[in-house]
């Protein structure tokens, strides 16, 4: 018969099984339901400042659940950004301003959704450039940065495919300030 293991040997498999579990877990929420991220670029200024850190919920988006006008969505570089060498696996960070069937142009600085103005609380600059008229086709959404006329965005490269979504930005943690939900 064997003799048993020790009780500091047991106490370490244990803790060492207890460690592997939480780290799993860890991977497991990071991959599917929240991801950090962090701010590198001014795009969204005022809402995002450079080096902010948010978290991004992911498992609305593989629920299916189509984000709101309005919500900040992290996606992946649109087909026509890769296809002129933008890195298929970066992520960009921008605001939803138009769903599917939505009517959308910028004209005199203002975005004008379904024939009305836009109303858009956190802009701080009228866009110095006109959209033609478009219409969010199906299964697309058009994103804009904040700082609209620094912004690599749908006024650029088109609507963009849902398919791209990462998830939508819920809760800036860092700095600590500046602690707090997103809207």
């Amino acid at each position: 018969m064997a003799p048993s293991p020790s009780t500091p040997q047991k106490g370490l498999w244990g803790q060492l099984r207890g460690l592997l579990l939480v780290a799993a877990l860890a991977l497991l929420l990071r991959w599917a339901v929240l991801e950090p991220r962090w701010i590198p670029s001014g795009s969204m200024l005022p809402s995002l400042q450079l080096e902010d850190r948010i978290l991004v919920w992911k498992l609305g988006q593989r629920l299916g659940q189509q984000p709101q006008r309005g919500a900040i969505v992290v996606f992946h570089a649109p087909p026509l950004l890769q296809a002129r060498g933008y890195d298929p696996e970066a992520a960009l960070i921008k605001r939803v301003v138009g769903l599917p069937g939505d009517q959308l142009a910028v004209h005199n600085g203002e975005l004008i959704r379904n024939g009305a103005p836009a109303a858009e609380p956190w802009l701080t600059a009228p866009m110095a450039y006109e959209l033609e008229p478009l219409q969010v086709p199906e299964k697309n959404l058009l994103v804009l940065g904040d700082n609209r006329n620094a912004s690599l965005d749908s006024h650029l490269w088109g609507p963009l495919p849902e398919q791209e979504l990462i998830g939508v930005a819920i809760w800036r943690y860092w700095p600590l300030h500046r602690f707090g939900p997103l809207l």
